[in-house]
């Protein structure tokens, strides 16, 4: 009996080799390794076969690029003959296997650090090279360029997908509503419109419209954010007439209207940027304008359920009393800390705002006690952007590309916990020199692990990753 429990318990373990003839070359492995790929897989399906055939299971694909699977699935990490095959064959073949999400997770860049950061590659449409509008996917890395009145989107990959064409002529502004569908919008044609990116159609528009008020026609969208159950898009028409739109997602028709303004002022500016706070649950909009005597503009926080502004502040004016005439020349919101960001456009200041202890004037300008950092060419902010990103603030100064990262634990004596302070972020630069003569930065997003970088007149958008200390191979595209 001794003897038969041991062969009983022996046998699961003569039985856990797995033979496969991969476009005639013969592999061996374990049912563990080739379950690893998920149950729904097709080795995983394959390996489930009766016991007692013990022919090799033929598959007629490329045997090269499976060898580099198969390490995939052993060791979790791609070996070093992945770099003689594209992203595109990888790709192809780990969606046969059904092995994809594996392989995303070996190729996805490691988490972003600005101050760690290079240029891996610049994405260039194939036509209408120069970019007019983009919007990342913020959890996958993935990118949907416009450029003049047609869309290319690129996945998670960074492997070019589908590539349409729109009734609109040239695109300013796009978001990402849903996960194959945009809402586009275009400072030459009225209204906004939703396409979907997958399948190259229109689905729906929307129109600013009032039967009542002649001076309410062909309005043009300025800037575009979401929530979960709206989308939000500021309009402008000819007139000088503005408002913003909330639109329910559901049926693309409008559910009401907030902050309609009219005249050339400073304080009654379209929004040239909208961002959804779901903590707060509020809008925030900002206006900027540069003229002879500088820059001015707002920041307007609004309640979409009542309509009612909560806050705001306009510049030069109220709630400058520390810096009065350095009005900002960019603004972008926290989303993740409930924090406002706005770079000074004489100064170059940057200066923070909690939106839960927002008055008069809330703002920390933040001191920069980093010792390496050096003028490179004027700490100036009149022509500046900001985009805030995984607790990080990225300025873009001109050509310049900076990070300022947030300090955890104690700085000038103040423990982080108790709230904004002037220590709370160490500044540094992202690029190197030869970076920042590429051209005026002029829009900076976050995806994934990936931060995104137009620049003024150049062709396509630049893919900035943190290098990856661990030996994975970078794989180069097709």
């Amino acid at each position: 009996m001794e003897d038969g429990n041991s062969q009983s318990a022996a046998a699961p373990h003569l039985d856990d080799r797995v033979k496969l003839n991969v476009g005639g070359k013969l592999f061996e492995t374990t049912l563990s390794t080739v379950r690893s790929g998920g149950p729904d897989s097709l080795l995983a399906v394959l390996a489930d076969r009766p016991t007692y055939d013990l022919n090799p299971v033929f598959i007629d694909r490329d045997p090269e690029i499976f060898s580099v699977l198969l390490s995939l699935l052993r060791s979790n990490r791609l070996p070093s003959t992945a770099c003689r095959f594209s992203k595109q064959e990888l790709a192809d073949e780990a969606l046969y296997y059904g092995i994809e999400s594996r392989l995303k997770t070996a190729m996805s860049p490691p988490s972003f650090s600005g101050i760690d950061a290079s240029v891996v590659t610049t994405i260039r449409p194939a036509s209408d090279g120069l970019p007019s509008a983009f919007m990342t996917g913020s959890e996958d890395g993935s990118v949907w360029i416009a450029h003049g009145g047609q869309i290319s989107s690129y996945d998670w990959n960074l492997i070019p997908g589908t590539t349409i064409r729109t009734h609109l002529n040239d695109i300013t502004s796009i978001r990402r509503i849903w996960p194959e569908v945009a809402a586009v919008g275009s400072d030459s044609t009225a209204g906004l419109h939703f396409y979907d990116i997958s399948g190259g159609r229109h689905v729906g528009s929307t129109h600013w419209t009032d039967p009542s008020d002649p001076r309410i026609y062909k309005a043009q969208v300025n800037a575009i954010s979401d929530s979960q159950s709206s989308v939000f898009a500021s309009f402008n028409c000819p007139h000088r007439e503005n408002c913003v739109l909330v639109i329910d997602k559901s049926t693309l028709q409008i559910a009401s209207e907030l902050g309609r303004m009219s005249g050339s002022s400073t304080k009654s500016m379209v929004p040239g940027k909208l961002t959804w706070l779901p903590e707060r649950s509020v809008l925030v909009a900002s206006a900027v304008t540069s003229g002879a005597f500088g820059c001015s503009g707002y920041i307007r926080l609004w309640d979409p359920r009542s309509g009612e502004v909560v806050w705001e502040t306009i510049e030069p004016g109220s709630g400058r009393s520390t810096r009065f005439g350095d009005s900002f020349a960019d603004v972008d919101v926290n989303v993740d800390e409930s924090t406002l960001f706005k770079i000074c456009s004489k100064s170059g200041d940057l200066a923070m705002a909690d939106v839960r202890k927002l008055g008069d004037d809330p703002w920390v300008y933040l001191k920069d006690k980093n010792p390496s950092m050096t003028n490179r060419s004027g700490d100036g902010g009149g022509d500046s952007v900001i985009h805030c990103y995984k607790k990080q603030v990225f300025v873009g100064r001109e050509g310049g590309l900076e990070v300022w990262s947030r300090v955890e634990g104690r700085e000038n004596g103040v423990e982080e916990e108790s709230g904004v302070c002037e220590g709370l972020y160490r500044r540094n630069f992202v690029d190197k020199v030869e970076d920042s003569k590429r051209g005026i930065i002029k829009k900076i997003e976050g995806g994934g692990n990936r931060l995104f970088v137009s620049r003024e007149d150049a062709e396509g958008i630049e893919v900035w990753e943190s290098s990856n200390s661990s030996s994975a191979v970078l794989i180069t595209s097709p």
